[in-house]
């Protein structure tokens, strides 16, 4: 075997031996995961990231890197419940995720919460999850059980959105989940009564349930776009940007210390 061929079978050996290494680094290293379903929601921290590498799986896009100090994933995953539980399932198999953040806009439920307030999920359920009987839709609560953010992380999000906003701006509850953009008075009263929701939104209880099956602590932060009555589909169209930056600014506010 001559020098020359010998000299490249090192070369190759060491840059492999070196992939190796990086990725199993990649593996070990805890990172936080940030999920979001629309590149409006995860522009803000993707500029404000120092972001090594993008890795491609199942179509979505993983930017891993930093942001405020912190080891990050970031995936814009998707509108919805398939995509949003695709995202957060890629997430947890490919990395060493210690805390998932659900950051994006949502439809206010009721009276207390206005376009641009925050609302950080303390529990998250799927409302279109049931059976279409002769009698209309029959939802199923064992089927769509509750899950719960976790106490510490809830605490830290919301105490980051009362320095941003102000407490007058700023809500704990319960958020809902369906694979619908909610725009009618009736059904957005029929959640706040049957659930006594505070948001609604298409993606939140999927991650959720998803961090409940690989036990890993989760937080969901939305800011109100809209107050998914008669009036938001248009309301959306105006206030979608501005709301998607404030729950960002509460994800870095956060962040920051952690």
């Amino acid at each position: 075997m001559s020098k020359k061929l010998v000299s490249v079978l090192v070369i190759m050996l060491v840059i492999v031996t070196f992939a190796f290494s990086q990725a199993a680094t990649e593996r070990i290293t805890p990172r936080i995961g940030i999920i979001s379903a629309m590149e409006n929601e995860i522009r803000v921290l993707l500029d404000n990231a120092k972001i090594d590498h993008v890795e491609n799986y199942g179509g979505q896009d993983f930017h891993v890197g930093t942001l405020c100090g912190k080891d990050v994933v970031i995936v814009q995953a998707g509108i919805g419940k398939v995509l949003a539980a695709s995202g957060a399932a890629t997430m947890l198999n490919r990395y060493n995720i210690s805390t998932v953040i659900f950051t994006g806009i949502a439809g206010g439920v009721g009276d207390k919460t206005r376009v641009l307030d925050i609302v950080v999920g303390t529990d998250l359920l799927q409302h279109d999850f049931g059976m279409v009987t002769h009698d209309g839709f029959v939802w199923n609560a064992t089927g769509s059980m509750r899950c719960y953010s976790d106490d510490n992380l809830v605490d830290m999000a919301y105490d980051a959105a009362v320095e941003k906003l102000g407490a007058e701006h700023v809500f704990k509850g319960t958020i809902v989940t369906g694979d619908q953009f909610i725009a009618s008075d009736w059904y957005v009263s029929e959640l706040q009564t049957k659930f006594d929701a505070v948001a609604c939104e298409m993606e939140g209880a999927a991650v959720a349930t998803v961090c409940d099956q690989y036990s890993t602590p989760f937080v969901v932060i939305r800011a109100m776009s809209d107050k998914a009555d008669g009036l938001a589909e248009e309301t959306y169209i105006n206030m979608a940007d501005i709301a998607a930056n404030n729950s960002s600014a509460i994800v870095m506010a956060m962040l920051k210390k952690m």
